[in-house]
């Protein structure tokens, strides 16, 4: 069974491509650098380039294949948003997006379905309120972003291909993501919660995320958004406080929300000072029994 997937040398990618290869998948990774993909991915895809908008070079993969999993985009916490960054993260989404959607329609054999990467972000900062998938979407850039990056493959639908949106919260994994970037100041005596720490924080661990990606794919009734998220979200307060007690270390400086708007700007707010209650209320319907639904063990998985 062939898969395809774009971003495979991205965070998820790279778990999901070990993943499905461990389990017998034939992975095609799509990479702008055949060579630097190789030494990312080793024997777990078979890297062919792309140019990141059109079905150019790997066409011929579409044909007969199991799935496409689009998770292509450029980073969203990798630096400040200026004007230029923000259209290169939209723009990077909806230029994957496209090249997906052209790909499938030229295809004589249709894949059966397309898993599409999408965020959490959609739902923008909602204090306290529960989210879930019957949730309308919310403000900022960010959810403006998701949508449209939805929106780009939505047209596959009409052309029978079964269709998953993967609203993915936090993943947290070890050495990489928001968890890396975390550790180094509790190693150094200083972490503590950013803002006054009572912002919601939807995680999931990584070997959930990928877990949940392979249901979606190997689940032929499911369809439509699903929040890849644990059912335990937390406040950013009682996250830092168990980040502190993993790595036993003190979770005693909050970091002011102004600092955080100054250093960060626009980033900051929609990001690391945003409040998301999101839950995985489809996925949870289903069955489907995460490995590390609570935070306190997934930390400890990761960094114990």
């Amino acid at each position: 069974m062939r898969v395809i997937i774009t971003g495979a040398t991205g965070f998820i990618g790279k778990a999901l491509c070990r993943e499905l290869h461990a389990n017998g998948y034939e992975v095609i990774a799509l990479t702008r650098n055949a060579e630097k993909g190789r030494e990312v991915l080793g024997d777990s895809a078979v890297c062919v380039e792309w140019d990141a908008r059109t079905p150019a070079g790997w066409q011929s993969y579409v044909e007969g294949a199991k799935a496409i999993i689009n998770l292509a985009g450029a980073n969203v916490g990798d630096r400040r948003w200026s004007e230029d960054y923000k259209k290169q993260i939209l723009n990077s989404r909806l230029n994957a997006g496209q090249a997906v959607r052209e790909a499938v329609r030229l295809a004589t054999q249709k894949p059966e379905v397309l898993l599409q990467a999408s965020a959490s972000g959609f739902y923008g900062s909602r204090g306290d309120a529960i989210l879930t998938e019957q949730s309308p979407k919310g403000d900022g850039f960010l959810a403006e972003v998701v949508k449209a990056w939805e929106d780009s493959v939505r047209e596959v639908e009409d052309l029978g291909v079964r269709l998953a949106y993967l609203r993915t919260g936090v993943v947290l994994g070890r050495g990489e993501g928001m968890l890396d970037k975390l550790v180094l100041p509790f190693q150094m005596f200083v972490g503590g919660p950013p803002g006054d720490g009572k912002q919601w924080l939807s995680w999931i661990h990584i070997a959930d995320a990928v877990a949940l990606i392979r249901y979606l794919l190997e689940t032929p009734d499911l369809h439509g958004r699903f929040n890849l998220t644990s059912p335990h979200p937390v406040q950013m307060a009682e996250f830092t406080r168990q980040l502190g007690k993993v790595l036993k270390r003190p979770s005693w400086l909050p970091v002011p929300a102004f600092a955080i708007k100054l250093l960060f700007q626009q980033m900051g707010e929609e990001t690391v000072l945003a409040s998301q209650r999101v839950l995985p209320e489809r996925i949870a319907k289903t069955g489907f029994r995460f490995q590390f639904p609570d935070l306190l063990p997934a930390l400890d998985d990761l960094l114990s």
